[in-house]
């Protein structure tokens, strides 16, 4: 899937995925400004759960065309933060007996925090200038 996909998407499609990115966008400063961290705002706040969804039911509308790569960028982003957590939370909360779990912790959500900012930011932009993601093989 690495290829560059140049058949055009139909706008409406674009619309979405700006609405994807906007939502996925919305849970990070919620997290940034709120109560919750801004990687657990991302994970479990009812934007990007909704964006996740919304990725999940018009990705095949936008299969074959350069959009296609930006539903999956979404969806993976999602995902892979949600793994990358729970392996923070496993390897911080055994070192809390030691105290220095605690920083662990602190460290490793703030950096994925940086992490989640950076994909949707990155994508966000590439799809203002109807670029594709780039996808790993």
């Amino acid at each position: 899937m690495n290829q560059v996909m140049t058949v055009e998407a139909p706008e409406g499609l674009v619309t979405t995925m700006h609405i994807v990115y906007a939502l996925h966008a919305l849970g990070l400063v919620l997290g940034a400004f709120g109560a919750a961290s801004v990687i657990g705002s991302f994970l479990f706040g009812w934007p990007s759960i909704i964006a996740v969804i919304i990725s999940y039911v018009k990705r095949g509308d936008a299969r074959g065309t350069w959009l296609e790569s930006h539903f999956t960028w979404a969806i993976r982003t999602f995902w892979y933060a949600l793994a990358w957590a729970l392996l923070v939370a496993l390897v911080s909360f055994p070192l809390t007996l030691v105290i220095i779990g605690i920083a662990t912790w602190a460290l490793g959500l703030f950096l994925l925090g940086i992490w989640a900012i950076y994909r949707i930011a990155r994508g966000w932009l590439r799809l203002k200038d109807h670029q594709p993601m780039p996808m790993p093989g």
